[in-house]
């Protein structure tokens, strides 16, 4: 799965690499410690251009009686997507990228769960393939909301965790935003295992397990002595 990442770039270096020429967001903030129901940045393209916004993780289908539904709708697996009910429409016609330069896992050790965050050699932003949706309440209350498709670990993930975020190459972002393009045959080939060699893994501060943590030292490489230290 992908229940936590990083986005530590700024605003205007978000804009620059998805070639947004405008955008209502008034400002962006560092986060170290992104996770479920928050608010979270986006892009979609509107047929003519690329906007960016935000997007609640968690996806709440249209159809759902409750909006609590989405704590579940974190995560899409890549492979059956196209057939569950929650995601099918959405893969069709209403795909977005999650931006990010991070993301956590945890790994089972001797001595327990040690989070590591893996991130691209090159320590550059990378796309996760996302999805997105629209509800609205009996009230009038609309909510947008999005989930992150995860497929099968490479050999840099697996002894990590059996899941990892379906990463997109740039090359193919704007194919993945097309709204003309609703053949899942297309798609398919995008959902596969980024490639590990191009990847990166290590382990950092048990602190990201709580989500009032949210700072750079987060992100920082830590040693087992430095970890026994901060509690």
């Amino acid at each position: 799965m992908c229940g936590r990442y990083t986005l530590t770039i700024t605003l205007e270096e978000l804009m620059v690499r998805y070639m947004i020429e405008e955008t209502m967001m008034p400002f962006h903030r560092p986060k170290y410690n992104v996770a479920p129901s928050q608010q979270v940045l986006a892009i979609i393209n509107d047929g003519k251009a690329n906007r960016l916004g935000e997007l609640k993780w968690g996806l709440i289908p249209p159809w759902a009686d409750d909006p609590k539904i989405g704590f579940q709708m974190i995560n899409a697996r890549s492979e059956t997507a196209a057939s569950k009910p929650a995601f099918q429409k959405a893969l069709r016609s209403k795909r977005c990228l999650i931006p990010a330069d991070g993301f956590y896992e945890w790994k089972t050790t001797a001595g327990g769960k040690q989070p590591m965050r893996i991130v691209l050699k090159s320590r550059t932003i990378f796309s996760m393939a996302g999805l997105y949706e629209t509800w609205l309440s009996p009230d009038g209350t609309k909510i947008n909301s999005c989930t992150i498709l995860t497929t099968a670990p490479n050999e840099l993930v697996a002894p990590i965790h059996d899941r990892m975020p379906v990463i997109l190459r740039p090359e193919d972002e704007q194919l993945w935003l097309s709204r003309t393009v609703t053949d899942n045959a297309l798609l398919m080939p995008l959902m596969t295992p980024y490639h590990p060699n191009e990847l990166e893994a290590y382990p950092v501060s048990t602190a990201v397990g709580s989500v009032r943590n949210d700072e750079p030292s987060l992100i920082e490489p830590y040693t087992v002595d430095e970890q026994l230290e901060l509690w």
